[in-house]
């Protein structure tokens, strides 16, 4: 069974949200992960540098094991890759 990720149209205070864009033709991505979230591991709200979006995925992924928390995705120009999982939004 694939992955699943909600979308969503804002970072998220509750997870570890997962950003997709455009950026000079290429698809980046960035993370955002609300310091509340991360049980003592940061001391402030962290969000990344734009990166290629396949290493935002899998840093994404890797900090959500680690801190155990969910991820959200921010997709609103339809980049996500469906070999990531599936991509639902709630109702």
């Amino acid at each position: 069974m694939a992955n699943r990720f909600e979308q969503v149209d804002e970072p998220q205070p509750d997870a570890i949200t997962l950003s997709l864009a455009r950026h000079e033709g290429k698809t980046i991505g960035k993370i955002a992960c609300p310091a509340d979230l991360a049980h003592g591991h940061l001391d402030e709200d962290f969000v990344s540098d734009e990166m290629d979006a396949v290493d935002a995925f899998r840093v994404a992924i890797k900090l959500a094991n680690e801190i155990k928390a969910p991820i959200v995705v921010e997709d609103a120009e339809g980049l996500w890759q469906d070999q990531w999982g599936v991509l639902y939004r709630e109702n």
